[in-house]
């Protein structure tokens, strides 16, 4: 058959036959008696058999006997009797030759013109009956099996495509450091070994997945590492000196959009920086001012702060240095151009000569908080609301509409295992409307207002298996859950901890968006795809039923009759949008099985511990945007970085410089998204994709980091040439991109 791809690209496919993917070769290793014996006879009649359906079946004159499995030994009684045809014809007039899967598609493309049958889509039907017929699986559960890794594997990506590749890529160029590309391919390296399917889906034993913890550290060691180092080395290399009571502070994008908005930052203020009291001395606060590129104030909020902490300043050839540090979290207005960085100035505080000691003076800002009770806020555009069980009610000001029971837990039974969710047939679903919460005020200033919900959530501690049905003793799975607003800002952000202390359960997060439609989007690599909300009607008759639940990469979206919602969240693979009036996203936080395939149980799949989680509520005003909330996606699992020195790191770093105190290396306006920007072969080289239907037209505009690139030439996937390269007017590279289409390119 013919697969016709997102972007209208067809590509030959084989789909295996009725023994499923793992062939053996044709069917053929299946042929032994009840002691296992072979039985020469029925392997030669089933292999002229299996070669008479393929060939039957097949469009073109190459047909495939494909041999292997998952950890499957070679069959010498099989190949016996397939060595018995090599290099001759047989009566059946087929040739049977030992060779490769590039050789089978070299052969078979020269016959591309004779296939027909075209399919489309995303390719997850489930498996039919008869099973004769159809011996594939869907196995969708591994999207949230043994979440942490999911998670892990998120952030080893982010930090690799959206830190470590393009922030080296600006540092060898312009502040000296050295290639960095053997290191980023070792990352990489380390990475894909856990990228085998058994072991990112999360459903091999116990032993497998604790290898896998090594290799993501070693992945996300080697990537930050480069990270800091590229930060620091450009950070130093900034224009001007640094006094030695300034700490200059380097404020990193890592996207092709300019960041405009509030964010936290840690102040490493030295230990012998001033500190004021309010009235009578209760609790010292560092004094300091921020200043901006251009030398102007920035006001900020105080969020907490952490005295005499420990640093370490490495030197190359004496001992490590410690010194001691008053670290304060702040909340401050920034501005950062699209892939680039901002310098900050932090100075101590003013003193005042008191009797015989310098007193600090206050470094206060004015400034409403978001507050608008001890239980709500609101910025303008949104209204949020804290409900007594815990749930959020938020109001759009921007269209009068409501969304109510947002934030709430459900937690069902799962005795299923790391491939599929198991949903008994006595279950019993517990949500947390009925649940307590308690609520507290966190922070409430004009550049973050935070509340804390804790929801205790009483569900069975575990699964009767005896009985197959939830234990009636119950367990109280605390959820913790962060939840805050910023000025101005069209979303609710959440942070969300689970003290896991249940077994044999799954636990989702819910969203009833009130949205009529049919259907629903959700980004996937390279693309966004829509999909109906009901399920098929048929699935009745299904051997493998289709389930609500569906991939996506950071977010899931529904809008009709002028009302919608989007969830957008960092490194969670499952979500659904249920077929119920209210059109609730529900999102996977964890599943906690005992089972593993083909084992009595694994005992790390119940996840017990703490698990964390990001995601985002963003009211929709219109239809989804899909860059836009693609964009925005990449931006939670990213965020902004920041790099402090002092005069003595400056100086470690290679600084001092010429690098101006404001720049950026590229933005990217229209209908595209930016996925990768590295240097290779000592060019940039960076990737987008539409993820539109529609064509679509892009504008990447060069600033002062990318240099003096006179020319362009679009690449495939391994850097080669695709046609001849074409010159950079102004600055700017314009695009027009087919419907969901991928494009490389490589600036000179």
């Amino acid at each position: 058959v013919l697969w016709r791809g997102a972007d209208g690209t067809e590509l030959p496919c084989y789909r295996f036959g009725d023994t499923g993917y793992c062939t053996y070769a044709a069917g053929v290793r299946g042929a032994r008696n009840h002691t296992d014996t072979p039985d020469p006879a029925v392997i030669r009649a089933r292999l002229a058999q299996t070669l008479e359906h393929e060939a039957e079946h097949s469009k073109v004159d190459p047909i495939l006997l494909f041999d292997g499995c998952d950890h499957q030994e070679w069959d010498e009684a099989a190949y016996a009797a397939i060595a018995e045809r090599l290099g001759r014809a047989g009566d059946d007039g087929i040739e049977v030759v030992h060779t490769t899967l590039d050789a089978y598609l070299e052969e078979m493309l020269a016959q591309r013109e004779r296939i027909e049958t075209v399919l489309e889509g995303e390719l997850r039907e489930p498996a039919r009956y008869p099973v004769s017929e159809d011996n594939q699986w869907l196995i969708p559960g591994v999207l949230s099996s043994r979440v942490w890794i999911k998670q892990w594997n998120a952030r080893c990506q982010t930090l690799l495509c959206h830190w470590a590749e393009p922030l080296t890529a600006i540092a060898e160029g312009l502040a000296g450091l050295p290639d960095a590309r053997g290191y980023l391919d070792v990352a990489w390296r380390w990475l894909l070994k856990n990228h085998p399917h058994d072991s990112i889906c999360g459903c091999s034993i116990d032993p497998v997945h604790e290898d896998m913890k090594y290799r993501f550290h070693q992945c996300e060691g080697i990537a930050e590492r480069l990270t800091i180092e590229a930060t620091r080395a450009l950070t130093a290399r900034v224009e001007g000196g640094l006094a030695e009571d300034a700490l200059r502070i380097g404020v990193f994008n890592p996207l092709p959009a300019p960041f405009e908005g509030t964010a936290e930052i840690t102040i490493q203020a030295p230990a012998d920086w001033p500190a004021f009291n309010e009235f009578f001395g209760f609790e010292p606060k560092p004094a300091f001012r921020i200043e901006d590129a251009a030398g102007k104030e920035i006001p900020y909020q105080r969020l907490a702060q952490a005295m005499g902490r420990i640093k370490t300043r490495i030197r190359p050839t004496r001992f490590p240095e410690s010194y001691r540090t008053n670290d304060v979290t702040v909340s401050l207005p920034l501005a950062v151009p699209a892939m680039g960085y901002t310098t900050l100035t932090v100075r101590p505080g003013e003193t005042r000569r008191v009797g015989r000691a310098d007193v600090a003076l206050p470094t206060r800002h004015p400034g409403h908080g978001l507050a608008t009770s001890e239980r709500s806020m609101a910025n303008g555009t949104l209204g949020v609301t804290v409900e007594p069980n815990g749930t959020l009610t938020i109001d759009d000001l921007r269209t009068g509409h409501t969304y109510s029971r947002l934030l709430t837990f459900e937690d069902g039974a799962d005795i299923g295992d790391g491939w599929y969710h198991g949903q008994a047939v006595n279950d019993q679903c517990y949500t947390s409307t009925g649940a307590a919460a308690e609520v507290a005020l966190v922070h409430d200033g004009p550049y973050l207002t935070t509340f804390r919900v804790r929801t205790s959530l009483r569900v069975p501690e575990a699964f009767d298996f005896a009985h197959m049905v939830r234990a009636e003793d119950l367990t109280t799975v605390e959820i913790d859950s962060l939840v805050s607003l910023r000025p101005d800002s069209d979303r609710v952000e959440v942070t969300t901890t689970v003290h896991n202390t249940a077994r044999d359960h799954r636990l989702r997060v819910l969203f009833p968006s009130g949205a009529r439609t049919r259907t629903y989007l959700a980004d996937s690599p390279f693309d966004v795809v829509e999909r109906p909300i009901a399920l098929r009607a048929d699935n009745h008759e299904y051997r493998e039923l289709e389930v609500e639940c569906k991939p996506q990469q950071s977010w899931t979206a529904l809008f009709g009759e002028e009302r919608g919602l989007a969830v957008v969240s960092e490194g969670l693979m499952e979500s659904a949008v249920r077929d119920l009036p209210g059109r609730p996203i529900a999102l996977t936080l964890l599943r906690a099985t005992r089972r593993t395939v083909m084992s009595d149980g694994q005992p790390e799949g119940q996840l017990l511990g703490e698990h964390r989680f990001r995601y985002w509520i963003v009211p929709l005003a219109g239809e989804p945007d899909r860059e836009g909330l693609t964009l925005l996606g990449q931006r939670l699992a990213a965020g902004l970085r920041d790099v402090q020195l002092r005069p003595a790191d400056v100086a470690l770093a290679g600084g001092p410089g010429a690098l101006p105190r404001q720049a950026g290396l590229l933005e990217v306006s229209g209908g595209a998204v930016l996925t990768s920007a590295r240097r290779q072969d000592g060019a940039l080289e960076v990737r987008l994709f539409n993820p539109s239907g529609e064509r679509s037209k892009a504008l990447l505009r060069l600033g002062d980091l990318a240099g003096n690139p006179a020319t362009y030439v679009p690449v495939d996937l391994e850097s080669r040439p695709l046609g001849e390269p074409q010159p950079i007017r102004g600055g700017a590279i314009g695009l027009t991109l087919g419907p969901k289409k991928i494009v490389t390119l490589r600036l000179e």
